[in-house]
């Protein structure tokens, strides 16, 4: 379809005193706001994080810059601290009239907090305010300032009061469980005290010595024995037993040497048996000998004075061997008793090493736990000295806020030219929409585009009187209506929901024109 210039044109200049409406409407208002709207002054002040000039480190509880600014800005904006400033400065003309929920968002909406930093910078924080007189925002700035010094202080010193305390607690808590754990440890030695694993080798050893031992007993005792039954078997051969020393009359060399070989005789029967050759030749020697010896008529007495003393020789000599097997016995005994106490012990010294392997476990993981508490605290303590000298992490002001002596806004200008284009925006959407509605037949063209006919001619509709006027009428009230309506809206919002310069100030702010 072709586009008809000329008819464009004509229901441009029927649809011009509407637009016109709407640009002169949307246009005074955006003056009138523009000059009615009061100065706004604005100031800040900038600070600094600065690092510690000696590092400490304190511990776990503190926070890094970056995160120590997040959390003092949301002290800094509580409803409480904001409607305080407010009252204290006089931020508000009006006020008296304003609930202390909309004081408190009213400052909010006038301050900014700009925060910035990063890996291997400085961590800055800007407060800016805006305000209808510059001591107001001046004044309302460096008390913000001084809130956040106070909150940074405060912070730092209560970090460090928390560790104190913290690892004071965890210090004394595990001095108990050391304690504790010490107590179980001795306790667990003493009653395993012979069997623990630090004397193992001792009682090894001395196993192996008692072993010995018995084994030496075991054969001392089994020579008394044999030496025993072989003095019995000795004198029931030989009829006689002689102990050397026995007090005796003077023998002749042939009876001394009769002896000598009946000693001889009885060491060889405790060898050799009786039908023995050697045995045999000493006792044929010992025969000729004593038949010599009767000759000469010593042999008598000799036989006599062995079986008076052979019987006493045997029994002494018995009682003396009896009793050294006594002893020997009582050692064996004492020795085998020691021998199973041993054994139980080094039995017992497997499991005693696991559990007391487990109590000095737990006592170092204590001991180690303890170790970290105190060196945590003695931090905490250096912490505490760092922020009593002012060494620590602190805040400091690097640009004051000054007392602004010229406007910063609003923009007026650009505050006109918005309301001028939005007139000539809403003008150029009046006309869009009105043609995107009407739907009816205005021209020949479209009955040929609609309904697929050609006229043959086109009489316009022709208006009557009545309907001519009805129309102007129609649009005169229109227009009047806009003209009285709009003022009254705005004059409503303005006594009862908000005070058109703050609204527009919001809006301002909030798309950024000012």
């Amino acid at each position: 379809m072709n586009f008809d210039l000329r008819f464009y044109c004509s229901l441009f200049l029927r649809r011009l005193p509407v637009m016109t409406a709407l640009l002169l409407i949307c246009s005074g208002v955006g003056v009138v706001t523009a000059l009615k709207l009061p100065p706004i002054y604005s100031t800040s002040a900038r600070m600094l994080v600065e690092e510690p000039q000696i590092e400490v480190d304190t511990v776990t509880l503190a926070v890094g810059a970056a995160e120590q600014l997040q959390v003092i800005e949301q002290q800094l904006m509580t409803r409480a601290n904001l409607i305080d400033i407010a009252q204290e400065w006089r931020v508000f003309d009006d006020m008296r009239s304003m609930t202390p929920d909309a004081i408190a968002a009213q400052m909010r909406s006038s301050t900014r907090i700009l925060r910035s930093g990063g890996r291997g910078q400085a961590t800055l924080m800007t407060i800016q305010f805006s305000g209808r007189t510059g001591q107001i925002v001046a004044g309302v700035v460096n008390e913000y300032v001084t809130l956040v010094l106070e909150k940074n202080k405060s912070a730092s010193i209560e970090v460090v009061k928390k560790a104190l305390e913290f690892y004071g607690q965890e210090v004394d808590r595990l001095t108990s469980d050391l304690d504790r754990q010490s107590a179980k440890i001795i306790s667990f030695k003493n009653s395993n005290s012979t069997a623990l694993p630090d004397d193992l080798v001792y009682r090894q050893g001395r196993q192996t010595l008692l072993l010995e031992r018995l084994s030496d007993l075991e054969g001392d005792r089994s020579g008394l024995v044999n030496q025993r039954a072989e003095m019995v078997a000795v004198f029931e051969a030989t009829g006689s037993l002689r102990a050397t020393g026995t007090p005796q009359r003077q023998l002749s060399p042939e009876e001394q040497q009769l002896n000598a070989w009946r000693l001889s005789l009885q060491e060889r029967l405790s060898i050799y048996s009786e039908t023995h050759p050697s045995v045999l030749l000493l006792k044929k020697q010992i025969e000729q000998l004593e038949n010599q010896i009767r000759e000469q008529g010593n042999i008598g007495n000799l036989e006599a004075d062995d079986q008076a003393d052979a019987p006493s020789l045997l029994d002494i000599t018995l009682t003396d061997i009896d009793q050294r097997l006594e002893g020997l016995d009582r050692d064996i005994a004492r020795t085998n008793e020691e021998l199973e106490k041993l054994e139980e012990s080094i039995s017992a010294t497997a499991a005693n090493a696991i559990a007391l392997d487990g109590l000095q476990r737990e006592y170092e993981n204590i001991q180690n736990q303890y170790n970290v508490a105190v060196s945590n605290l003695n931090q905490a303590r250096a912490g505490e000295r760092q922020e009593t000298n002012n060494q620590g992490q602190r805040i400091t002001i690097i640009e004051n806020a000054s007392v602004p002596q010229d406007p910063s806004g609003p923009g007026r200008t650009k505050i006109a030219a918005a309301g001028i284009g939005a007139g000539l925006g809403l003008a150029g959407g009046f006309f869009f929409l009105l043609e995107l509605v009407n739907r009816t037949i205005r021209r020949p063209t479209e009955l040929k585009s609609r309904f697929g006919i050609v006229p043959l001619a086109s009489i316009p509709y022709m208006e009557s009187r009545r309907e001519r006027t009805m129309r102007r009428t129609i649009l005169i009230t229109a227009f009047v209506a806009v003209l009285i309506s709009v003022p009254a809206v705005l004059y409503y919002i303005d006594t009862q929901y908000m005070p058109l310069e703050l609204l527009a100030n919001k809006i301002i702010n909030r798309l950024g024109i000012g």
